[in-house]
């Protein structure tokens, strides 16, 4: 278990190649009082700050706790928990961040990485596992994605150590040191099999008793370009959940395929929760709330054409060729662009 933190400096701290005016960051001024006040999700603001973490949570947790100081959570606090074990198909990271009077906190998971291939297995060790999940209305086991579920109980501990030390109003990173206030909200995130993992975090929190506390300061869940997580009874269970059915929310950039998968010749997958995709039209477009979730991939064939369309994007002549499933549109830059509001700078500050 890998375990390692980050205090993000302030501006005042920051040394950029350039002069930074107070008008180019913060990108939101007030953003942990958004992020405690915000009751109604989707929420443009929630899910910029979110779909930006989600991105940059490739990366380690000084980039993290930098990228979060600029989009607002200045001088906070950053704790990265990972995971690896290859014969088993575990890579798992997930960010803890904290905002600086601590109460208003993103828990994020790491996505799917292309270059590595650990992960991609992951994504495809899809063997479901049986899992006892307590609904109120529908107690029972369910059939979970294996490697997806083996992947968020890896970090699940340590993370849900973090999340308590910031109830009792500590820092997450464990040295002792209190903050101006306990936990208010809590949200989680993630891109690719990090928004799978944040979904089944969810699915944890809402259902076992032992994390009620916890469960109380969950304010939304926000994924981008997430695969199905379950079978279609789980679904369906989480859709009539008060909190999993309205608060766990989908966003899906053009036709990424992952949000495709695990194929239907994988066996029978379904997604929950509301479902946001954006639409291209030029080099403009926009978000549409879908009626009815994206469906499995049901030709199998489509998925040899997914590296034909990454390819295809490099080729002048052929980059308008439509493709009903794209891996270049599961990038998470396509997503923080597209989640950028008008007129609100980006994380870069332009």
């Amino acid at each position: 278990m890998l375990i390692s933190q980050s205090t993000a400096p302030s501006y005042e701290q920051l040394r950029p190649l350039k002069p930074l005016t107070t008008e180019t960051f913060p990108v939101y001024k007030e953003l942990t009082s958004s992020l405690v006040e915000t009751e109604t999700h989707p929420d443009p603001t929630v899910a910029h700050v979110l779909g930006t973490c989600a991105g940059y949570a490739y990366s380690d947790a000084e980039t993290v706790a930098m990228i979060m100081a600029r989009m607002g959570l200045n001088d906070n606090r950053c704790l990265k928990v990972s995971q690896f074990v290859d014969p088993m198909f575990i890579s798992s990271t997930a960010f803890v961040v904290q905002s600086q009077d601590g109460r208003s906190l993103i828990l994020c998971y790491r996505g799917t990485e292309p270059v590595n291939l650990v992960n991609w297995l992951t994504d495809v060790d899809v063997n479901p596992e049986k899992v006892p999940i307590a609904f109120p209305d529908a107690p029972g086991g369910f059939e979970v994605h294996g490697g997806f579920y083996r992947n968020v109980r890896a970090t699940r501990y340590e993370v849900v150590t973090a999340l308590k030390r910031a109830l009792e109003g500590k820092s997450v990173l464990g040295n002792g040191e209190a903050m101006a206030g306990p936990l208010e909200a809590l949200y989680i995130t993630g891109h690719s099999l990090g928004g799978a993992m944040a979904a089944l975090m969810a699915i944890m929190l809402m259902t076992e008793p032992a994390y009620e506390s916890i469960a109380a300061k969950v304010k939304a869940v926000y994924t981008f370009g997430q695969p199905m997580i379950g079978t279609p009874a789980l679904a369906q269970a989480c859709d009539a959940h008060p909190f999993l059915g309205k608060n766990v929310l989908r966003y899906l950039y053009g036709n990424d395929v992952v949000p495709q998968l695990p194929p239907a010749a994988s066996g029978s997958f379904a997604h929950f929760g509301p479902e946001y995709q954006y639409q291209r039209r030029g080099d403009d477009g926009h978000w549409n709330h879908n009626d009815q979730p994206t469906e499995q991939l049901s030709n199998i064939l489509e998925l040899v054409k997914v590296p034909l369309s990454f390819l295809a994007r490099q080729v002048r002549i052929l980059r308008n060729v439509p493709f009903h499933a794209s891996v270049y549109d599961h990038l998470p830059h396509h997503y923080i662009a597209a989640l950028t509001p008008p007129g609100v700078r980006s994380e870069f500050g332009d």
